[in-house]
């Protein structure tokens, strides 16, 4: 352990300690980074060199977790495959980290960034990306291949589906004393590094006390703090030494503080306003390809809403024209209607037929007229009954009606039914044509009947019928 007489080694004040961390640092609230669309993201805001030191540690002392694999492997190792055979890992993704191994470190420290969500789902990285609900954000330091980064939701998804086979059907551990539990048992690897990982961002507050000096968690390790970039890394390898192989096994990472505080992780060296300025410097090369595609997204994002504008103006104008051709449709110029100065015709009443079809109903019948050669209505009438039996008697069924010879008495009955039928014809003359019909099929059959009672006839009823 340093010596206690540098006084960048003792632990300050509490007071002191805490002015130097931002509160918003130690709000889970205030985890992800916080960047404007199109914004880089500097060294500073993933950290790179605690990521550097992380990944780029080459003590293999970690149970590969590789199906097939035995022997031990360096972190770096251990997160990449862990990547490589999640289940929503992609095809072209695996090919593309086999073929580029510096793309698949890269993915790596991206997906770490993820996995303890200091990169939220709402970031994407590359800058053709179209959604509203996610922002685009170059990130020089780490996409100095040519390798798709994805976006953070399916960096999420890959984390997620990162499981040992014995994980798959199953559910893994939730907790930091499950882990260990199996791991003091050497049921080794207990979870898969990534599991592990959202268990330990998951329960950083509780865990704070047992492996940390107030007010530090295990967030605080990817945060821009003062405590330098090298052992905040090795305090994080720690951690995952102690839970995948077991606290009782001797940790690699331990220095002289850990061991004479069994649980706690190495000592973190605080460091001055200078020495911060000194990590995580962005080179003139990084800014300059941070600017260019921040341009580049820019661009492209006034062409999309350039696009936008165009294909809303078109609908409109297919919808205002759909519209005009339905009014003009609906609504054809009629030919303007002449004047006519000239006496004007009676207007036109249309009949309204009485509710009551019964054409006998108000019929006023007149007696016939005078006819030369017609008997007198002096002449005495046979009753009904007599005159019935004479029609009877005196005719031939078989001959013509018009050849029989009639009698005064025939030509009284003629005149009656002709009295009858007479104003019935002059009352349908101005009668719609369909109800004349009905009209004229009710009095004929009525007639038809009279006629067969009394056997009268004349070409007229003939007509008629």
């Amino acid at each position: 352990m340093t010596s206690t007489s540098d006084s960048s080694t003792q632990p300050p004040d509490s007071l002191t300690f805490l002015v130097r961390f931002s509160v918003g640092y130690l709000s889970r609230k205030a985890l992800p980074i916080k960047r404007n669309d199109a914004e880089p993201l500097t060294r500073e805001d993933v950290q790179f060199d605690l990521l550097h030191h992380i990944f780029s540690d080459t003590k293999p002392v970690f149970t590969s977790q590789a199906p097939g694999t035995s022997s031990n492997v360096h972190f770096c190792d251990l997160y990449v495959n862990a990547l490589y055979h999640s289940s929503k890992c992609s095809k072209v993704l695996k090919d593309k980290m086999i073929e580029t191994p510096a793309f698949a470190v890269e993915l790596a420290k991206i997906s770490l960034l993820t996995n303890v969500g200091r990169i939220n789902t709402t970031m994407a990285f590359f800058p053709e990306m179209k959604t509203a609900l996610r922002t685009y954000h170059p990130v020089p330091s780490l996409q100095k291949t040519d390798g798709n980064a994805q976006d953070a939701p399916r960096i999420k998804n890959c984390l997620k589906a990162a499981l040992l086979p014995s994980e798959v059907k199953s559910m893994p551990p939730s907790t930091p004393e499950e882990i260990l539990a199996k791991s003091r048992a050497r049921q080794l690897p207990p979870t898969s590094i990534v599991n592990l990982i959202f268990v330990l961002a998951n329960h950083a507050a509780p865990l704070a006390a047992t492996h940390f000096d107030p007010p530090l968690n295990f967030l605080d390790i990817f945060l821009p703090i003062n405590i330098s970039s090298a052992d905040r890394a090795k305090a994080f390898l720690w951690l995952i030494f102690h839970y995948l192989e077991g606290p009782d096994q001797t940790n690699p990472y331990d220095d002289d503080y850990s061991r004479e505080n069994p649980g706690k992780v190495p000592w973190l060296r605080r460091l001055t306003d200078a020495e911060m300025a000194e990590e995580n410097v962005d080179t003139p090369e990084e800014i300059e390809w941070g600017k260019s595609m921040s341009a580049q997204r820019n661009l492209f994002l006034q062409r999309l809403v350039t696009s936008l504008e165009n294909e809303k103006k078109a609908k409109n104008a297919i919808a205002l024209s759909s519209q005009r051709v339905a009014e003009s449709s609906s609504h054809r110029s009629r030919p303007p209607r002449q004047s006519y100065d000239g006496p004007r015709e009676k207007p036109y009443i249309h009949y309204m037929p009485p509710s009551d079809l019964n054409p006998y109903h108000k019929l006023q019948v007149s007696p016939l007229p005078y006819q030369p050669g017609w008997s007198s209505s002096r002449t005495p009438q046979r009753p009904m009954l007599q005159h019935a039996w004479h029609v009877v008697a005196s005719t031939d069924p078989l001959a013509d009606s018009d050849e029989e010879l009639m009698d005064e008495h025939v030509r009284n009955d003629y005149s009656k039914c002709l009295g009858l039928v007479r104003p019935l014809a002059l009352h349908l003359r101005n009668m719609p044509d369909h109800r004349v019909a009905v009209i004229a099929r009710l009095r004929a059959g009525h007639l038809l009947r009279r006629r067969h009672q009394s056997q009268c006839s004349s070409p007229e009823l003939d007509r008629i019928v």
